[in-house]
């Protein structure tokens, strides 16, 4: 048994000090630090916050590797760079390709996630498949010429190692064929984005199976006055959407107002591109040249392509900028995607009985120590 003391310990409800953080495998107890059995191996947080461990539900690179690489060695560097940052587990993410080409993503990923739950690493919980099944006109930085339409067959076949596909409802056929089918024969979470459908199609994709938004505001029709769009539909339908917290895809003015609208349904991702982790400089992503300045990568007409995004920098940034309180942004980075993925019962808060995914940060949330499963896998 090992006990955490000396820490602000982060609960899905409220923030305790003074207690200690019991665990082995799993969380064991949360109880006063006078009470921590003396054979207790102890682990001092320094005054520091003890937290669950983050979750990633979109992201598609780090220190220069691409899931899109399909090399069992760009998985494995993406996994353990991440450790630094937080994250416990996280959805390799795939995006619009030649289909070959994401077919060796998913199935890299696929011979490498049960590995992945013991080696020093953030473990595989999956993959998110962003596109092939997406708008032209609302494509970012993804390549026009590999997409495709809907195919249910396709997410059916990867349905083991698919957890969540981003696409667009409008290019499916009127009845939604191919999304109703997703979600009647897979476990699939499927999630509008990179859409240009306007608010009654995306309702009507919601009452379909759509259950999730991918990037809320960015590759989607907007909100108007008299053209409620996308983000209408997501602010308004029973739907879980994703966040990019870096301040720019997103203005930090909005950041109170979605979590008054969305509540545990608002989920902080990176949407991390392979320059995350690197210096400034010029860098690919599905095969074309994109430029980061330090703060964003951009395609060469200036198109954004992405953030180089640290998921617990993320968070810091929404505590930081908002009313929202510390454990419910932290939520938003582990609780809410466990949900979204059906893990909650198992990971996403510290909770008794649940796997000891644990971050230990400084009291600004930089990360000191990534624990899984109980066993130190990052240390600073």
């Amino acid at each position: 048994m090992k006990a955490i003391v000396g820490g602000k310990i982060i609960l899905k409800d409220r923030i305790m000090e003074n207690y200690a953080l019991l665990y082995s495998d799993k969380i064991i107890d949360v109880i006063p630090e006078n009470l921590v059995p003396e054979n207790a191996e102890i682990i001092d947080a320094n005054g520091g916050y003890v937290a669950p461990g983050l979750i990633d539900l979109h992201i598609h690179g780090y220190l220069s590797k691409d899931v899109c690489d399909g090399e069992e060695d760009s998985i494995r560097t993406i996994s353990k760079g991440l450790l630094a940052n937080g994250v416990t587990g996280y959805l390799p993410t795939t995006m619009t390709e030649d289909l070959s080409i994401i077919r060796k993503a998913l199935e890299t990923c696929r011979s490498l996630k049960e590995e992945s739950k013991n080696w020093d690493g953030s473990i595989i919980l999956g993959c998110h498949a962003e596109g092939p099944f997406i708008s032209e006109s609302k494509k970012g930085a993804q390549d026009a010429k590999y997409i495709l339409k809907p195919d249910a067959s396709f997410v059916k076949e990867y349905k083991d190692i698919i957890k969540t596909i981003t696409l667009a409802p409008e290019t499916d056929t009127e009845n939604f064929d191919a999304i109703r089918e997703m979600c009647r024969d897979t476990g699939v979470v499927v999630s509008m984005g990179h859409t240009s459908a306007d608010y009654e199609t995306a309702m009507k994709s919601i009452d379909a199976g759509v259950k999730h938004v991918t990037h809320l505001f960015n590759a989607m029709t907007p909100l108007t006055h008299r053209a409620p769009g996308v983000v209408g539909a997501a602010l308004n339908g029973d739907v879980s959407v994703e966040l990019i917290v870096d301040t720019v895809h997103v203005d930090k003015a909005l950041y109170n107002m979605l979590w008054k609208l969305k509540g545990r349904k608002l989920c902080f991702i990176t949407d991390c591109l392979p320059a995350g982790g690197l210096p400034v400089g010029e860098y690919t992503l599905g095969g074309q040249k994109i430029i980061y300045d330090g703060t964003i990568c951009r395609l060469e007409d200036g198109t954004i392509a992405g953030s180089v995004l640290q998921l617990n920098r993320g968070v810091w940034n929404v505590y930081e900028n908002s009313d929202i309180p510390l454990y419910e942004c932290v939520n938003c980075a582990s609780l809410n995607p466990a949900t979204v993925l059906g893990l909650e019962e198992t990971k996403g808060s510290l909770e008794v009985g649940k796997d000891a995914d644990i971050i230990i940060t400084d009291n600004q949330f930089e990360i000191k120590k990534t624990i899984i499963a109980g066993d130190v896998k990052y240390e600073s």
